[in-house]
């Protein structure tokens, strides 16, 4: 009751400043213990939302998907969530012109080592997703994500909007390999979104994309995963437009990946990786395959790799790791140039690479 009635002088001081003087507009609210409806009430009454060092209930989403046109929402403090087996996600946010961020040394802490238990999404404990975002003309930025039980940070049909500054910090999903599947960024159906200056420690791929166009990866910072990536693509579903620039990737299990499935259709067109620097590449520097999902080892041409730029790619990878491997079908219009990737001393027969790409294997 004490905190509904904090949260009520609040919104009537904000609103009777208002009234007072036709400068000041904006309607500031703190939410510091978890409670649904005065989430709810917030969104609909604030501009300004803060949310401080609040436990979310287990079994339970923070809901952000119905805040206003211009809505800022800030995080401070350490906010985590009690455990439980579900899928998710701990946070849902859903917006157009609305600004997500961080305030100094916040947390979003989804205690991970509570469901960590080596299986990822493949057995084992039903584990939450961490972040579900929607926005458009939109701004996500300076947060800071801790051991996110699987998943981080999903993008779906999100337009014209900017993710940076975001650190993903599952470093502790390392010890006896407990962390599988902590994917940092999966993108699906988004148009027109830039994720830049991100810091990215974690057990899967740094980005993830399996439907969407004009998509940009720059400036990142990714250790530990399994690469920055296209795919897997199938299903009829097709990626168009995608720059990944002036990234590190360093001990991962791969660097530059492009990943289409074993026999189903789709497309991936379009695509370049360009200033990339790798080090301590564990299994393949650069892979592209075109037999995901299968234990043949015979790629399928029905998601043909198309207009595909390499350009500027240096680093190392472990001496029983591969430099480059291809096993593709169907791929045409290749650009490869600058490419240095040295130290894996295993050889795998390539097969597919469009004539005149200066690559070899």
């Amino acid at each position: 009751m004490g905190h509904f009635l904090g949260l009520f002088v609040l919104l009537l001081t904000a609103v009777a400043c208002h009234s007072a003087s036709q400068n000041v507009t904006a309607v500031s609210c703190t939410i510091s213990k978890y409670n649904a409806d005065h989430i709810k009430n917030a969104q609909n009454e604030c501009s300004d939302i803060i949310i401080d060092g609040i436990i979310v209930p287990y079994g339970v989403t923070l809901d952000l998907t119905s805040l206003k046109s211009g809505t800022k929402v800030i995080f401070q403090g350490t906010l985590a969530w009690e455990y439980s087996e579900w899928g998710g996600p701990l946070i849902k946010i859903k917006g157009t012109n609305v600004e997500i961020t961080g305030a100094d040394n916040h947390v979003l802490d989804g205690r991970g080592a509570l469901w960590w238990d080596g299986l990822g999404g493949n057995g084992g404990k039903v584990k939450p997703k961490f972040l579900r975002a929607t926005v458009t003309n939109s701004v996500i930025r300076n947060l800071h994500i801790k051991n996110a039980p699987i998943n981080a940070v999903l993008l779906s049909r999100c337009v014209d909007s900017v993710i940076e500054y975001i650190t993903i910090d599952d470093k502790d999903g390392d010890k006896d390999k407990a962390g599988h599947n902590t994917d940092a960024f999966n993108l699906n159906s988004n148009n027109n979104i830039t994720i830049q200056h991100c810091t990215v420690y974690n057990q899967d791929d740094c980005m993830a994309i399996n439907f969407g166009q004009n998509t940009y990866f720059l400036n990142n910072y990714c250790s530990g995963g399994h690469g920055i990536s296209i795919g897997s693509v199938g299903g009829g579903s097709e990626v168009k437009g995608v720059l990944v620039d002036g990234c590190q990737i360093v001990d991962s299990d791969n660097g530059v990946r492009i990943k289409t499935k074993y026999g189903q259709t789709g497309s991936v067109s379009d695509i370049t990786y360009q200033n990339i620097v790798l080090k301590n590449i564990h299994n393949y520097g650069i892979i592209m395959q075109g037999d995901y999902g299968s234990k043949e080892g015979v790629p399928t041409g029905g998601v043909p790799i198309s207009h595909l730029t390499l350009k500027n790619i240096s680093g190392t990878v472990d001496k029983t790791g591969v430099n480059i491997y291809i096993l593709v079908a169907n791929a045409s219009d290749w650009h490869w140039s600058d490419i240095n990737v040295t130290g894996g001393e295993k050889k795998m027969e390539c097969q597919g690479i469009p004539a005149g790409t200066r690559v070899s294997c």
